[in-house]
């Protein structure tokens, strides 16, 4: 008997190929969503990274039983600073301080990009499950890292573990969804991929309070308790990221939903035809997309990030009933500074909340709406409230400028929520994964751009003795222009011209790896129809729900504050 080929085309698909996972008779559609927002809502927790810089800034204590000063103490400079950093590598007579640990956030967000669009067309070949799979390795695996890493006190293994690896695991995860999720809803594109990144905007929400809790139950009067919160945060991602990725499945070739037919008159923004992964980034319409997603996230990222001591700054006393007293002069008591710190933990919730929310609603609008006109919300709408919070900071009006930063909140994580069906719409779904994951790069960029103009006009602003509650209101402006910059680049797009598109044979030949044996490319719902929240369903929802619904009243007891 001779030995079977491991190539041989009729062995049966191993665990994780793409081609087990093809649904069967019976299959619900909305199984899919749950398992997305089981991959999202955990490496959603890069969000929330920075609940753990304190303790690690006071992790080692002196023979005083007080931390010890920063690798970098003392250093004034920028390249003090990063000496300091150097140092703080492999030192261990030192504390690290919020500059060297705050280096995760790029490391983060680089790789995100980085790797989605280095690993994006293998994801499209590997399938949703292998891909989620990896991502859970590399962001556990990250975790447990870093968990080495706090425990020999080597930073060098933070930024290994949870940055790079870790970063590695966040771009696939986040990619893994969208092309399956396109496939399933082509009446709803918007709707099915704002539910899965919605889950990335929540994923802090849970996290945060998450990480607080277990660090407080593993805390010792000389351990931060943060290496034992890495690992039982890595057990329990593992265990919910895996869950999500072995419930991923891929519908068969030619399938539609029960009762739905694409429209007779087809929107000419809305292509019925695929481009390749391999010429779609030759397109003027991939790199018009790219500015466009580009210049929405770094006008909202810079300021997102900077909320609370932005909120600080421009009302200083008056968030605490003291109106006449400016920042500087309420530094100076603990009490009010702490419940300043209160109010702007307060604001910080509020627009995560309307980051989260916003990926929902502003994604699903836009199966109406259109693509492009949405985003020309986006950047009018977006531009029009930057110039309104500089109004409201200068009339230390708090309502407008809360208001103007919730709405703006809410459309930035909608750019992310509403750019996969875009492309959909741009590129066809056959590639669309793999091309999101290219176009990510766009996230990585403003993830630098962003905040480098942020707070280096606020550094050189404050530098200079501009008084604190003036600092903002001018980045208002160069933000707004930024959207501006977005609107002419929206306003180009154009649909993607026939020489791009596959032929019929190049779109057959790439279906007929999702067609269950002995089925045309025409044979109907193969027995799966649209679905709802029946009796498979409900538990699945329930399992991601719940942990999200404890997350929004963690963050909206936070809240409270601020209208206190």
């Amino acid at each position: 008997m001779t030995a079977a080929n491991p190539s041989d085309s009729t062995a049966p698909p191993g665990l994780l190929d793409r081609e087990r996972i093809i649904a069967s008779a019976g299959f619900n559609r909305w199984m899919v969503p749950p398992a997305a927002l089981a991959i999202h809502l955990c490496i959603g927790m890069a969000y929330g990274f920075s609940v753990f810089w304190k303790p690690l800034e006071n992790a080692i204590a002196g023979a005083d039983g007080k931390p010890l000063a920063s690798c970098s103490a003392g250093a004034t400079t920028f390249s003090e600073k990063a000496a300091g950093t150097l140092r703080a590598l492999t030192a261990t007579d030192c504390n690290w301080s919020q500059f060297d640990l705050g280096w995760m956030y790029t490391f983060f967000f680089v790789l995100l990009g980085l790797s989605a669009a280095v690993w994006g067309g293998w994801l499209e070949r590997a399938g949703p499950r292998k891909a989620g799979v990896v991502s859970a390795v590399c962001w556990c695996g990250g975790l447990a890292i870093s968990a080495l890493g706090v425990y020999w006190h080597q930073l060098w293994l933070l930024w290994l573990g949870s940055g790079v690896i870790g970063g590695i695991g966040l771009g696939l995860g986040y990619i893994s969804p969208v092309s399956t999720l396109i496939k399933w809803f082509p009446d709803r594109r918007g709707m099915a991929t704002g539910m899965a990144i919605m889950g990335f905007g929540g994923g802090a929400m849970i996290g945060s309070p998450l990480a607080t809790l277990l660090m407080d139950i593993f805390k010792t009067p000389t351990d931060p308790g943060v290496w034992q919160t890495f690992l039982t945060m890595a057990a329990i991602y593992s265990v919910f990221m895996l869950i999500g990725a072995f419930n991923y499945r891929l519908p068969p070739a030619g399938w539609k939903p029960d009762g739905w037919t694409a429209p007779a008159v087809a929107n000419a923004m809305i292509s019925s035809k695929h481009v390749h992964l391999k010429d779609a980034h030759k397109t003027p319409q991939f790199w018009l997309l790219w500015l466009v997603l580009c210049m929405n996230v770094s006008a909202g990222i810079g300021i997102i990030g900077a909320a609370s001591p932005m909120l600080q700054e421009t009302f200083g006393g008056a968030l605490v009933g003291s109106p006449d007293l400016g920042y500087g002069d309420m530094k100076k008591d603990a009490a009010l500074a702490a419940a300043a710190a209160a109010v702007g933990a307060g604001f910080v919730g509020l627009i995560s909340l309307f980051n989260i929310f916003g990926r929902f609603v502003w994604a699903s609008s836009s199966d109406k709406l259109g693509r492009k006109a949405t985003y020309f919300i986006f950047f009018t709408l977006g531009a029009a409230l930057y110039v309104l919070a500089s109004y409201g900071a200068d009339m230390k009006s708090l309502a407008i400028f809360v208001a103007c930063f919730c709405i703006i909140a809410s459309m930035y994580g909608g750019g992310f929520a509403t750019i996969p069906a875009y492309l959909a719409d741009m590129f066809g779904t056959q590639f669309v994964g793999a091309i999101h994951g290219r176009l990510l790069t766009a996230w990585s960029t403003a993830g630098i751009v962003g905040p480098v103009i942020v707070n280096y006009l606020h550094d050189t602003r404050a530098g200079s003795g501009v008084a604190a509650d003036q600092i903002y209101a001018p980045i208002f402006y160069i933000l707004a222009g930024m959207l501006a910059v977005g609107f002419v680049a929206n306003l180009l797009v154009r649909p993607v011209g026939p020489k791009w598109h596959m032929s019929e044979a190049e779109v057959s030949a790439e279906q007929a790896k999702l067609r269950p044996v002995g089925a045309s490319a025409t044979s109907g719902s193969f027995g799966i129809g649209k679905g709802g929240l029946d009796a498979k369903a409900l538990p699945f929802w329930l399992l991601v729900g719940v942990p999200l619904a404890w997350g929004v009243w963690k963050t909206v007891q936070k809240a409270v504050g601020l209208f206190a």
